[in-house]
């Protein structure tokens, strides 16, 4: 019997990147799928495990059930004579197939090893992970839900890489994570908070005022408020002692007697 001399086939890699914009990669080629089936497969990464019933409520929820349920299996038909996004249909469920790499698991997967409180320095990937915001110009309310619930694990993760970072003294990574929340949110105050401690914790005084004032300026012009009393009370503390010193004598003004009615006139 001669030896078998066949080249053993590997499995192509798909990955489905949702995180900045819809893009689906074939062994890292780009594969074209018209904007329905984007939906559809968007969808099903977003939701494994999803009954017919449920997919196809979202996916045109003005639409009579009987009609939705008949649109979503023309979709699914049309998706399984391309074997480049492999689907698993089980029962009345979809998902997508186990090998397809999708981005926002990684960003979940992520955000967990964060917040295990193992070594932060094992989550460096986390500072880059979901820079880019869900689908962007997408308005289904299912993408809006997802993009806000993802937009909110990004940032606590963020939020919580930061404290650890500074809960161990490594100010320089601690400030990274922080300004990387602060540029996915603006207005948030939490990274703020978290910069003015990471700068008083290095003994930098300006830094941590100078940051104070940045979001103080910053709130009172696009939202008309003010820094909370927990962010205000972490200069209160700095600038106690501040307060309580005397003036030097070269600083102090010479006092004049406060101004008042004419002493009466003695004569008569």
């Amino acid at each position: 019997m001669g030896s078998d001399t066949s080249t053993p086939t590997t499995t192509p890699r798909v990955r489905l990147l949702l995180l900045g914009g819809f893009r689906l990669l074939h062994d890292d080629r780009p594969v074209v799928v018209p904007r329905g089936l984007q939906r559809i497969i968007a969808l099903i990464g977003l939701r494994p495990g999803a009954t017919r019933s449920h997919l196809a409520g979202l996916l045109w929820p003005d639409a009579p059930e009987d009609r939705a349920l008949s649109s979503l299996r023309t979709a699914l038909w049309r998706l399984r004579q391309d074997p480049r996004c492999p689907m698993l249909t089980t029962g009345d469920t979809v998902r997508l197939d186990p090998t397809v790499h999708l981005d926002v698991d990684e960003l979940v997967r992520t955000a967990a090893r964060v917040g295990d409180d193992g070594d932060p320095r094992a989550a460096a990937a986390a500072l880059a992970a979901g820079r880019h915001d869900l689908l962007p110009g997408w308005y289904d309310d299912w993408v809006l839900l997802e993009r806000e619930r993802l937009r909110q694990l990004r940032l606590h993760m963020l939020e919580h890489l930061a404290r650890t970072h500074l809960a161990a003294g490594r100010h320089g990574e601690a400030l990274q994570a922080a300004l990387e929340a602060m540029a996915a949110e603006p207005l948030r105050e939490t990274p703020h908070r978290l910069v003015v401690q990471i700068h008083l914790a290095e003994g930098n005084a300006f830094e941590a005022l100078h940051a104070f004032y940045v979001y103080r300026d910053l709130i009172l012009r696009e939202l008309d408020l003010e820094p909370s009393a927990a962010m205000c009370a972490l200069l209160d503390d700095t600038l106690a002692p501040i307060r309580r010193r005397p003036a030097p004598p070269h600083a102090r003004r010479p006092t004049r007697p406060a101004p008042g009615p004419s002493p009466p006139s003695t004569s008569g």
